[in-house]
C-alpha cells in the first residue's frame, strides 16, 4: 500500500480547491494532492497562491527561505529495503542531520535502525501508522494513525512522541492540517522529488543524482524513498556537489525554529515543548 506514492497534482482538484478556498466549510470535505511546479535553474517551485496561502494558514512548509542556500534531506520510509543503512552511513560520515518519516510498519519491522535513526541524532517524522489516505478520515480517525504510531515510537525509543507529520500519498484537506495543529502536529511537505518508490524497478545512481541537482534550489525540501538503491548510491556524490555549488545542510527542526523566530538550538528530541 505504501509502495504507491502519488507526486503529480490533479489538475481537476486545484480547480476545485481554488473554487472552496474561500468557504471553510466545503474546503474542509475537499480532497487534494500535493504537487507544484518543480524548481528549474535554482528558481524555487511554485505550487499555487491556493496552496500557499492553506499551508501558510495552518504553518505547513514545503520549502524554505528563497535567498538562503540550504538543503534539508528528508527520507520516506513505509519498509525496509536493505538500503536506509547505507544512507545512515552517508549522513554520519558528512554530518548531516535528516527528517525520517516513518509508518508503524517500519517501526516494528526494522526496529534497530529506528533506534540508530534516534541515536545518531536524526529526527523521526510521522507519516501515520497503517498509510491511509488521510484526507478521507474522521478526526478521531485521523487522531488515531498518529498516537498509535507515537505510541509505538516511544515504546521502542526515547522519543516521546513526533512534531512533524507527512500525509501518505500527498493526500491532505485542511481539516487534516488543522487537525494536527490542534494536536501538536506541523505538516511538513516537499519541494523536490522525483518518481524513486517503485523497488523493483532501480534506474541507476545518475537517474537519482540528476533529478536532485536539476530540481536543486535554495531552501529545498528533499523527498527521497529509502527503498530506492539509486538514492542510497547517488547521495554521497549529490552532498558533495550541492556543496560544491554553496549549499549547505539543516534540519527541519532548524528551519521551523527560523520560521517561528527562534533560537537554532533546538532539540529535536526533547518533546516537552
Amino acid at each position: 500500500m505504501w509502495k504507491n506514492h502519488l507526486l503529480g497534482i490533479v489538475i481537476a482538484s486545484a480547480i476545485v480547491f481554488v473554487g472552496t478556498i474561500a468557504n471553510p466549510f466545503t474546503a474542509f470535505a475537499e480532497e487534494f494532492h500535493w504537487g507544484f511546479k518543480k524548481a528549474q535553474n535554482e528558481q524555487p517551485p511554485e505550487a499555487g497562491a491556493a496552496f500557499d496561502q492553506l499551508l501558510e494558514k495552518y504553518g505547513a512548509l514545503y520549502k524554505g527561505k528563497s535567498d538562503d542556500k540550504v538543503i534539508y534531506l528528508t527520507f520516506d520510509n513505509g519498509y525496509e529495503n536493505g538500503y536506509t543503512a547505507s544512507i545512515l552511513d552517508t549522513l554520519k560520515k558528512e554530518k548531516i542531520q535528516a527528517t525520517f518519516f516513518l509508518t508503524g510498519h517500519y517501526l516494528t519491522s526494522a526496529t534497530p535502525l529506528v533506534k540508530r535513526m534516534v541515536e545518531e541524532g536524526h529526527d523521526i517524522g510521522n507519516h501515520s501508522y497503517g498509510h491511509p489516505n488521510m484526507a478521507r478520515l474522521s478526526e478521531e480517525e485521523i487522531l488515531k494513525e498518529w498516537q498509535k504510531f507515537d505510541k509505538k515510537l516511544s515504546e521502542l525509543t526515547t522519543v516521546e512522541r513526533t512534531i512533524f507529520a507527512r500525509p501518505p500519498e500527498g493526500s491532505f484537506n485542511e481539516k487534516l492540517l488543522q487537525v494536527g495543529n490542534d494536536a501538536g502536529y506541523r505538516h511538513i511537505f516537499w519541494s523536490v522529488a522525483f518518481k524513486d518508490w517503485i523497488a523493483d524497478k532501480p534506474h541507476g545512481w545518475q537517474y537519482a543524482y540528476d533529478n536532485l541537482m536539476s530540481q536543486l534550489h535554495p531552501g529545498a525540501i528533499v523527498l527521497m524513498h529509502t527503498v530506492s538503491p539509486d538514492n542510497a548510491e547517488a547521495l554521497p556524490k549529490f552532498i558533495k556537489d550541492a556543496r560544491k555549488k554553496g549549499y549547505r545542510f539543516d534540519s527541519i527542526n532548524n528551519l521551523v525554529n527560523k520560521e517561528a523566530g527562534l533560537a537554532a538550538s533546538f532539540n529535536p528530541h526533547d518533546r516537552s515543548l
